[in-house]
């Protein structure tokens, strides 16, 4: 107990209380023990409080913990604002990180005046109703042939070990194949994190009203031969992005629902026009229609 500062002992209790509340309300499983074999091992540690000095603070290239003191770390990005918490994670490709929760005022991006629809698709990822078209990078499918065969490899070390009667904890091989294929997701991971990133901040950076479609992802997923594709472009995710950006920077994202036939309506009666850019036409003018039906006391919400 004492190699561990108060506070992280605090706030693990305070999460396992919160895990048997989801749990009573069947929102999720019964709590387990965290476990050295489990690939992502964190802790969340917090500051002593207003008028002390904050147990995390940055100096040069060094982030000061409680009970570790001085660490290095690569200092990639500026913190502003008053650190509250860090959280202190190791991935399962055995890198560490820190993620610190700052308080910070946000301010507005200034207005555009203009309004867009956002069609997502397999083909290219996203195309708004002004003819702009993000392509689909196929992060997974690029490195797809190289995860398979890193993959059999772990496989056959797993093999190996359990044939030697060895742990595979113990098993040094099977680890670092293992290792090496947490790195090759990880990086994936990383690609697809940052392209989401760039084109859900462009967009809202500009446009003030954005209408998106309400999307059932889950139930799209149980088609096999499209699942992976789906769950390759992170379409949720996006989404995610867009709604919380829009309402820290002051800009307003508008859900379309499921049963707005996008697609098949067109826009502009007796125009040719691409299939998908005519999808974010929809999108925009519903969106529009349902922002302005909502200031006068109705949500228009599917």
């Amino acid at each position: 107990m004492k190699e561990v500062d108060s506070t992280s002992v605090q706030i693990s209790v305070k999460h396992l209380a919160d895990a048997f509340d989801r749990f009573f309300k069947k929102q999720n499983e019964r709590p387990r023990f965290k476990s050295k074999r489990h690939p992502v091992q964190s802790y969340k540690t917090n500051i002593q409080g207003k008028n002390q000095l904050p147990e995390v603070s940055i100096g040069c290239n060094k982030l000061k913990l409680p009970k570790l003191k001085w660490v290095r770390f690569a200092h990639s990005k500026q913190v502003t604002g008053r650190i509250l918490n860090a959280t202190i994670r190791r991935n399962a490709s055995g890198k560490y990180f820190v993620s610190l929760l700052v308080e910070q005022e946000i301010n507005e991006l200034p207005k555009t005046g203009s309004s867009v629809g956002v069609d997502v698709g397999l083909k290219n990822f996203a195309i708004l109703s002004d003819g702009k078209v993000y392509k689909n990078d196929r992060y997974f499918r690029l490195l797809e042939k190289k995860l398979v065969r890193e993959q059999r490899k772990l496989s056959r070390r797993q093999l190996i070990a359990l044939n030697k009667k060895v742990k595979l904890s113990e098993a040094r091989n099977y680890q670092k194949q293992k290792r090496k294929v947490a790195r090759i997701h990880e990086k994936i991971a990383n690609k697809r994190t940052d392209f989401l990133h760039k084109v859900s901040t462009e967009i809202v950076k500009n446009h003030d009203v954005i209408g998106i479609e309400t999307l059932q992802v889950k139930n799209m997923q149980k088609n096999r031969k499209l699942s992976k594709a789906i769950s390759d472009v992170s379409w949720s995710e996006f989404f995610r992005m867009l709604e919380y950006k829009a309402e820290w920077y002051g800009k307003t994202v508008v859900k379309v629902g499921k049963t707005f036939a996008s697609s098949q309506l067109c826009s502009s009666c007796g125009i040719h026009h691409d299939r998908d850019v005519n999808a974010g036409l929809n999108l925009k003018q519903e969106a529009e229609r349902i922002l302005a039906s909502s200031t006068v006391g109705t949500t228009g919400l599917a």
